[in-house]
């Protein structure tokens, strides 16, 4: 079905929720980083890190979870990786001061092919993002994370209710992946001790959905 003009426009707008580009993607980054908020902050709460842990937040968007993980871990070092350049100059600019002070570093980077050694990390993270991710990505998140190390995932959608298709109708290369789908991705990928936590919202018309796995 063709596009009107509006559709078009929006059309536009929301491939930047997978890679940032330009002026779109500046304001797409700043929408995120706050209509995001509710979810990360839920998604967050499953989380118990160490004051020193190192943790690495894959596809890292303007960088507000970056921030929220560095105030939880204070004597701890944050990396943040996304492949848009817009979105990891925002996530620079907004974690300057951690960066400064050699608490943080953001890369650009692909999930596809991570650039940090073996056992790098002792946490993982993954908040509105693995939509958008290659398949087969998880093994190397596995590789990167240190022994008992732990990988996070937090989804606004999972594809349960009828309202969520929406999204992968209007924005290309989305996939709405399940639980059971993540849970059996991640055994695969060599994870252990996966579970999972739904929350419904909006009157039961949408579910968050937070994974939690170990190495």
């Amino acid at each position: 079905m063709k596009r009107n003009v509006f559709q078009e426009f929006l059309h536009r707008v929301l491939q930047n929720c997978a890679k940032p580009e330009g002026l779109l993607g500046k304001l797409m980054v700043s929408l995120m980083n706050a209509t995001h908020t509710p979810v990360a902050q839920w998604g967050l709460s499953h989380l118990d890190l160490a004051p020193d842990a190192v943790v690495i937040d894959l596809g890292c968007g303007g960088g507000s979870n970056v921030s929220a993980m560095l105030a939880a871990c204070p004597d701890g070092h944050v990396t943040g990786l996304d492949y848009s350049s817009v979105s990891v100059a925002a996530s620079k600019k907004k974690n300057a001061a951690a960066i400064h002070a050699g608490r943080c570093r953001i890369v650009e980077g692909n999930v596809a092919a991570l650039p940090f050694p073996d056992e790098s990390f002792d946490v993982a993270t993954a908040f509105e993002t693995v939509y958008f991710w290659p398949d087969n990505s998880f093994p190397d998140v596995h590789r990167i994370l240190k022994p008992g190390g732990e990988f996070l995932i937090v989804c606004e959608a999972d594809g349960s209710c009828p309202s969520d298709e929406t999204w992968p109708q209007l924005i290309d290369g989305m996939k709405l992946l399940s639980r059971d789908h993540l849970v059996d991705a991640l055994e695969k990928a060599g994870f252990r001790e996966v579970q999972t936590d739904r929350r419904p919202v909006m009157n039961e018309t949408g579910r968050w959905l937070c994974v939690r796995a170990r190495k």
